[in-house]
């Protein structure tokens, strides 16, 4: 574990209330290309995917030992903690989505829509109600790099909704290009989604199973955009080249966190969910900020 000098770039004044640790640490190194970390409160640790290499990585909180989760992990990528603390998985390799158990079984939860395989399965979130919404860019289809080279069956890169119930999936959104991170706003009116071709994030209004609206919430002046995450008052966080971009929800970009690597997720966690872990390239980066990450609905 090392430390860096944290380089937070103002370019609104609102952004000085997000500042914290002087120093961002460095708590793994040596990935090919890292994504999808997801806390788990209960056991103080950290996963995350290292794609490539066909890997998943834990870190624990308490010692910052880092050890081999799950390998091979189907070129894994997006993560999440589920509401009875369970980790969701997007597999790239295996082109679907899965939930690993309490006792460390894994279920598959959709691997098709329509008869057809998905592209491959980038990033997810969790609905107060159960239902799981996610995006399925190519990645994992177009190289054998981070997945198995292959056709797209569905021919599109969409995002879903898989319901909780009868475990059915629903486009959601069909006018995209490479959809990518996700994230809903507090109340859970809202979600953004990244099209990181685009280079920009969108912003739709939920309404029950489906979603309407859909105008450009900002633009990436870094390249593009990747994973997000909202913190506790709603400023939304994307990864991007530079590092990470806070935007505030009336849209204005209010500062920067830089990294010496091109940034890919993030996501809060700690006992007061105000350390903010993020995967970037080859290494996980961590820094305790004076805002914690949004508390959904339950």
């Amino acid at each position: 574990m090392d430390r860096m000098r944290t380089e937070l770039e103002v370019i609104d004044e609102r952004f000085r209330g997000c500042q914290g640790d002087e120093w961002v640490e460095r708590l793994f190194t040596g990935g090919r290309w890292t994504e999808g970390p997801a806390y788990f409160p209960a056991g103080r640790y950290l996963v995350f995917s290292d794609i490539p290499n066909d890997r998943m990585l834990r870190v624990d909180e308490l010692t910052g030992t880092v050890g081999v989760y799950r390998a091979p992990a189907a070129y894994s990528n997006g993560n999440t903690v589920d509401r009875e603390g369970r980790l969701v998985t997007c597999e790239q390799g295996h082109r679907r989505l899965t939930r690993t158990e309490h006792d460390g079984s894994v279920t598959v939860l959709a691997d098709r829509h329509d008869g057809m395989r998905f592209n491959s399965p980038n990033d997810l979130v969790e609905h107060s109600d159960r239902s799981i919404w996610f995006t399925d860019p190519s990645y994992g289809i177009d190289s054998d790099y981070e997945g198995h080279t292959a056709a797209s069956e569905i021919g599109a890169c969409n995002v879903y909704r898989l319901d909780p119930t009868t475990g059915d999936t629903t486009v959601v959104a069909d006018d995209f290009v490479r959809p990518n991170g996700l994230a809903f706003s507090p109340d859970e009116t809202q979600l953004y989604i990244v099209d990181t071709r685009q280079k920009h994030i969108r912003r739709f209004d939920v309404a029950g199973n489906s979603l309407s609206g859909g105008e450009v919430f900002a633009t990436c002046d870094a390249v593009s955009f990747d994973g997000i995450r909202l913190d506790n008052v709603g400023r939304i966080w994307a990864a991007a080249h530079d590092g990470l971009h806070c935007f505030d929800p009336d849209g204005s970009l209010l500062g920067k966190l830089h990294l010496p690597e091109i940034v890919s997720n993030l996501t809060f966690g700690g006992p007061k969910r105000n350390d903010l872990f993020i995967t970037a390239t080859s290494s996980v980066y961590s820094i305790r900020l004076n805002c914690g990450g949004v508390r959904y609905p339950d």
